[in-house]
């Protein structure tokens, strides 16, 4: 298929290795089994499936605001990849400033993992985010996102939203997390990863439940702050997932050649910095 051959990065993924870097203690989920993803598995997903970039997002389950397996990926990637870090809401300015020198663009807040009082005091961590040029990556469900809009409301810091904001499908376009969603992206400040729709779909593969949602999305930010991720190696799936299956569903969304240039690569390495290997080659 045409899609596999396009130049692509994957803008939502992890890397889990218990094995290399042991799970922190007191964490509320320790994945297991076919959730454990470590870096060569991973750089062999992007050999195969022509993925030159990615941006490997912190993960809550297993390691908490423990960012070594993350710094760790970036370093043997020789900047072919790029991080999300996860912190405490105290992280000094010299933590911040370390993570970015080490590759980390963003720092990331869970509000479906942590609850949304876990980030409502965070204004201070936020400016400290703005001084050094980090972007804020939130991952919220339901309506989640309407007590958090004066965090995002209070500064300029560049908004990144997961996993299409997880809205409650039931619930319809109309709901106000996805209305605030929506306005964010009218906003021009923001940017959504059109990610993760098992997450909130109520059906299976290809989560035909999700396509309005998607156009709303697109039509509210635009095309060029849109940006796909896999969310590999699918931590918490209810059923099996593969990163194949997932390609070919972004090109049944977006059947234009050129819309998918712009959502897998132009909009993604320009929003992140990535390189000039303008050909978009795999990592190998």
């Amino acid at each position: 298929m045409l899609i596999l051959a396009e130049p692509k990065i994957d803008c939502h993924c992890h890397i889990v290795d218990p094995v290399g870097f042991p799970y922190a203690e007191g964490v509320k989920y320790r994945p297991t089994g076919q959730e454990i993803g470590p870096l060569d598995q991973f750089e062999a997903v992007c050999a195969t499936y022509g993925v030159a970039h990615a941006l490997i997002v912190g993960p809550n389950s297993g390691y908490g605001s423990d960012n070594r397996c993350l710094l760790d990926a970036l370093r043997r990637s020789g900047a072919r990849f790029k991080g999300i870090a996860v912190v405490d809401n105290d992280a000094s300015p010299g933590m911040l400033a370390d993570l970015k020198a080490n590759g980390v663009v963003g720092i990331a807040i869970n509000a479906t993992y942590h609850g949304v009082d876990h980030y409502l005091g965070i204004g201070p961590l936020i400016d400290r985010m703005c001084e050094l040029g980090l972007m804020l990556q939130i991952q919220v469900e339901g309506d989640q996102l309407v007590r958090l809009m004066p965090l995002v409301e209070r500064t300029d810091i560049p908004v990144l939203i997961d996993h299409c904001g997880r809205p409650i499908l039931e619930s319809g376009l109309s709901q106000p997390g996805f209305r605030a969603l929506c306005e964010l992206g009218r906003s021009g400040r923001a940017v959504i990863k059109l990610s993760g729709l098992q997450k909130f779909s109520r059906q299976r593969y290809p989560y035909d439940d999700t396509r309005p949602f998607v156009k709303a999305l697109v039509e509210a930010f635009g095309l060029e702050r849109c940006i796909w991720g896999s969310d590999w190696p699918y931590l918490r799936a209810e059923e099996r997932l593969d990163y194949g299956p997932l390609l070919t569903l972004v090109a049944r969304h977006f059947p234009d050649e050129a819309q998918r240039r712009m959502l897998l690569w132009e909009t993604p390495r320009r929003l992140f910095g990535f390189g000039d290997d303008s050909d978009g080659q795999p990592v190998r």
